[in-house]
């Protein structure tokens, strides 16, 4: 198990990409602090974490409030002792047109996007100083990358912003055992890609090498390696997970 008795603290975790990684991270020996924006989906997958013989806590999250952010953490430690692994997954995407992109969309896909992201990792940066140990991996997206696929410019910026977070933190967490990483998937087969039409997701998985969209799993196993001992000399990076669409 490569992250035997290691607390794992995973947001967005009530479906698709956090659901994934969440059961991964039991399956291979992690207890589970788990928050989503809705509780019962947050709960069902907690079901699914004590099913595989781990522990599980769970609370609803907005990740755009940092006092709800504090909140979870501090349960988090309260309940383990520790935090060893932090996933920023928790995000939303909107297709929209530049021209028709308003300030309450541009506010809020920030504010959860990259806002949630900082404050959990601020929240956490603390405790894993502390410990001289942690690792975060934060969900960016290929978007942030190339300036948008399907999605609105709101979107692509955010996760530009995370890609770019993820290295300030690096920086921050190396000198005392913290890595920070981020993962960019291209759209992966989760409910969150039912806001593309049709053609145009037929379009990418054409200009894809691979020929398929990704699965939750395929960043999932990503998520693994940054936090495990195989990848401890890796920091700051962003691990691209497109199926080859887009080479940096």
């Amino acid at each position: 198990m490569r992250v035997k008795d290691e607390v794992a603290l995973v947001t967005g975790a009530g479906r698709g990409i956090g659901r994934a990684t969440a059961l991964l991270l039991a399956k291979e020996g992690a207890s589970l602090a788990l928050c989503d924006i809705v509780q019962e989906s947050v709960e069902k997958v907690a079901k699914e974490v004590e099913g595989l013989g781990r522990q599980a806590l769970t609370a609803r999250v907005d990740v755009a409030r940092r006092s709800e952010v504090n909140e979870m953490v501090r349960r988090t430690v309260d309940r383990f002792g520790r935090i060893d692994i932090l996933i920023n997954n928790a995000g939303i995407a909107q297709v929209v047109s530049i021209d028709q992109l308003s300030e309450p969309d541009w506010d809020r896909m920030l504010d959860v996007n990259l806002k949630g992201t900082l404050f959990f990792s601020q929240a956490v940066l603390g405790q894993m100083i502390k410990q001289s140990s942690g690792k975060i991996v934060n969900l960016a997206s290929m978007a942030g990358q190339v300036g948008g696929v399907l999605v609105g410019a709101n979107y692509s910026v955010s996760k530009a912003g995370v890609i770019c977070l993820t290295k300030a933190l690096a920086k921050v967490g190396g000198p005392h055992g913290v890595r920070v990483n981020c993962i960019s998937p291209s759209p992966i087969d989760t409910e969150m890609i039912k806001i593309f039409k049709e053609d145009d997701l037929a379009n990418m998985i054409r200009s894809t090498p691979l020929r398929r969209l990704g699965k939750p799993e395929d960043v999932a196993n990503t998520v693994l390696f940054l936090v495990s001992e195989e990848s401890s000399f890796i920091t700051g990076q962003n691990i691209s997970v497109n199926g080859g669409y887009y080479m940096p």
